[in-house]
């Protein structure tokens, strides 16, 4: 991953070197948008909270798991600190939704359900959906929905290979889409290829991790060469797609 972040760095354009108008506003007003972001002291505090929870539970890894700790028990502490998006990422996220107007938000992956929040913060008015396949981090998710009173988040749990299509066939459309659930290369791909049905032009897929292993750096390639797709922005921690049917096909790497 350090050989391809230096690279991403020798390759990555900043806004002066943008010239299509779509890229450049959603650069500069939202995806490299300084302006202080309101709201989320409580959520950044219960960020911290997880951090130093040392309670033990039993965790079922469906997917490609964690690099630092592949034990079944793992303190909550342990889980949030390997499974956590950065901060600078969570802002990202509530950032897009709200730039966009997304009405219909999917996360694969709920984890401590910390993106959930500010998925859901970015958008008060939107149905979120949010699929978790351990049960007992699933648990740990739903206090903190609770305790940051936040109810328009739907968390399905179990399998995400047998959620996800049961989910798909009772939802009309898509509008954003994180996928951050099993790192692996054919899951990704199949879990893509899935929502896609239900993608329109406005749509936007955000892929988490996307240089996490080369298998899922073959994922992102395939992605990005798919005919659906006219253009994706690759952030290395994130990769943003996009569908816009009057968008030349561009793929572009943006320091972030």
């Amino acid at each position: 991953m350090l050989k391809a972040y230096l690279n991403h760095l020798i390759k990555a354009k900043t806004a002066y070197s943008l010239h299509s108008p779509f890229v450049f506003d959603l650069y500069t007003r939202c995806i490299r948008n300084s302006e202080s972001l309101g709201g989320f002291r409580s959520v950044e505090n219960l960020r911290s909270s997880l951090l130093r929870q040392h309670d033990t539970i039993e965790v079922t890894d469906l997917g490609a798991g964690s690099r630092k700790n592949k034990q079944t028990l793992r303190k909550i502490s342990a889980i949030a600190r390997h499974s956590m998006s950065p901060r600078k990422v969570s802002e990202l996220l509530f950032r897009l939704v709200a730039y966009f107007q997304a009405e219909h938000i999917l996360e694969l992956g709920t984890s401590l359900g910390v993106n959930t929040l500010y998925l859901a913060k970015g958008q008060p008015l939107a149905e979120v959906t949010t699929l978790e396949g351990c049960p007992n981090i699933a648990s740990i998710a739903r206090q903190n929905f609770k305790h940051q009173e936040i109810d328009h988040i739907q968390l399905i749990e179990g399998n995400i290979d047998h959620t996800l299509p049961d989910f798909l066939d009772d939802t009309p459309t898509l509008d954003f889409v994180f996928l951050d659930a099993n790192h692996q290369e054919a899951p990704t791909l199949r879990y893509f290829e899935q929502c896609l049905a239900k993608a329109h032009e406005y749509s936007l897929f955000v892929l988490d991790d996307i240089y996490w292993s080369p298998g899922m750096q073959r994922a992102w390639k395939q992605i990005q060469e798919h005919p659906q797709v006219t253009l994706t922005i690759d952030l290395f921690r994130v990769g943003l797609v996009f569908f816009r049917n009057k968008q030349p096909k561009q793929h572009f790497k943006l320091r972030f």
